[in-house]
């Protein structure tokens, strides 16, 4: 039989002899898990000082994310976990490739700006020319701070012109926000007022969001598909209001939408809901690539209405690249994988294609949401879906005999794999603990099927209890609980 070498270590003069079968195969086990580097704990401090043959490195690594569960069952992320061969194929084959230089790879600029177009049109812009003016961002956090960044300077602007002070600006939204603006306000200094969900106004309160804003309200951020619940803000609602405050004041407070989940269900599955850039108010939406626009992490995108709502001070050029680039961006280098299975998704699904698995997910949601709303033990949250996931409680009557808290439900839906997080509500109704489904593609009925079964059999085990859990306990104390949080 032939062999060869793969390795040679030079300092004890050892040959590492693979045979041409095993590698045909595959078949390494043996080899592997007889090495001295698997007696030993992986590296957690230090750089190894010698090589570990790649081979082995990579069993190390893989088997760090083993017990773990399986991405289409963590139905606790809003972020794409399963495309098809085609686009995992073009995104492997462009991993090596940094979008930013646009010298090097021009068509990836290109595609960036066809992509831009699509998701402008797809939104209703009124902006005309050959290329629309929006960012490619690395994820919607990224997309979200530009958009906030762009009013922030348009306002400072704005203030400086009038020779009105500048120095506390404000922002306005639901308290049922996504970390990031809290991120944005503590970065640059902005004064974050936000609006309490209650059980009476579970989405933004219109009315009470414009008591808030004044002559330093640089926006108002509503949500399409809030995170916490999956309801979407009244952003038609919120524009005509704030277009009779802005005549009565004299003010332009514009609105940015945070879509960063309804910015690609809504287009598809209420093409006739005004919410986008049809609305006089609405200068700029950002949304998530990674999420219902169905690509891997991490892609984000952010749209303005046209060239005038986007700051000069906010592009950046360099030319150490071989050439002249002009940037639009927090971050630099960037992956261009995304960008290009972005691209492809478009190409490749269409509107009717993009339309036909947004409502494979919402009528896996809605049964899901219809099963477990069956259950005497739970109540849900609100009666109708607007985006593909819900949430729910234990029911207030059950609660009060119950030995288990939906954070032991949490724990023994881990156990089969899945991941469904149970979380204390935002401020003003956090006494409120609730799960979250989050369906996106890649989830069939027969896995929906398999979820409610799992969520039946943990019930009637935990109900079988003789004592209370510990977070049953805790809850009676009125201590708070905290979910699983994972903690370097």
């Amino acid at each position: 039989m032939a062999h060869f070498v793969t390795w040679v270590d030079s300092e004890n003069l050892k040959f590492r002899i693979m045979d041409k079968e095993k590698l045909a195969t595959g078949n390494f086990a043996d080899e592997i898990f007889g090495s001295e580097e698997m007696r030993e704990p992986a590296p957690a401090e230090f750089i190894p000082r010698h090589k570990t043959p790649a081979d082995i490195a990579y069993q190390i690594v893989k088997d760090e994310t083993f017990p773990q569960t399986q991405p289409r069952l963590n139905l606790a992320t809003f972020v794409t976990t399963y495309m098809d061969d085609y686009g995992t194929k073009l995104m492997n084959e462009a991993v090596g490739i940094n979008y930013i230089d646009e010298t090097e790879y021009p068509r990836v600029a290109v595609m960036c700006g066809r992509c831009i177009n699509m998701v402008a049109n797809m939104w209703h812009t009124p902006e005309k020319g050959d290329w629309k003016t929006g960012a490619v961002g690395i994820g919607s956090s990224e997309s979200c701070m530009l958009g906030g960044v762009a009013a922030w300077l348009r306002w400072r602007e704005r203030r400086k012109a009038e020779g009105k002070a500048y120095d506390k600006p404000n922002l306005v939204m639901s308290s049922a926000y996504q970390v990031v603006w809290e991120k944005f306000c503590q970065l640059w200094q902005i004064e974050m007022r936000t609006v309490p969900i209650t059980h009476r106004h579970p989405t933004l309160n219109v009315e009470q969001a414009i008591k808030m804003c004044d002559e330093n309200t640089i926006c108002v951020v509503p949500i399409a598909g809030v995170t916490w619940t999956g309801m979407n803000d009244d952003i038609e609602a919120l524009d005509f209001a704030l277009d009779g405050f802005n005549a009565r004041t004299g003010y332009d407070i514009p609105i940015h939408v945070d879509a960063a989940s309804g910015g690609f269900i809504l287009p598809f599955l209420y093409p006739e809901k005004k919410w986008d850039f049809r609305l006089k108010w609405v200068l700029s939406i950002s949304t998530s690539g990674h999420k219902y626009g169905l690509v891997y992490p991490g892609l984000g995108w952010v749209i303005w209405k046209d060239k005038s709502c986007l700051p000069k001070d906010m592009s950046f050029s360099v030319n150490y690249l071989g050439a002249n680039i002009t940037q639009v961006g927090l971050n630099f280098s960037r992956p261009a994988a995304q960008i290009l299975a972005q691209y492809y998704n478009f190409i490749h699904l269409g509107f009717e294609g993009y339309k036909e698995v947004h409502s494979n997910s919402m009528k896996i949601a809605r049964y899901c949401h219809d099963q477990i709303g069956q259950m005497s033990c739970f109540k849900n949250y609100s009666e109708y879906l607007e985006n593909p996931l819900f949430i729910w409680s234990l029911d207030p009557e059950y609660e009060k005999g119950a030995k288990w808290t939906l954070y032991d439900l949490q724990d023994k839906l881990m156990q089969h794999g899945w991941m469904v997080p149970a979380y204390s509500m935002p401020k003003d109704i956090e006494d409120m603990v609730v799960m979250r489904i989050v369906v996106r593609q890649g989830m069939s009925r027969d896995m929906a099927d398999m979820l409610i079964a799992d969520i039946k059999n943990a019930v009637a085990d935990l109900e079988q209890l003789e004592y209370p859990t510990p977070t049953r306990i805790a809850a009676q104390k009125s201590a708070k609980v905290k979910g699983h949080v994972y903690t370097h």
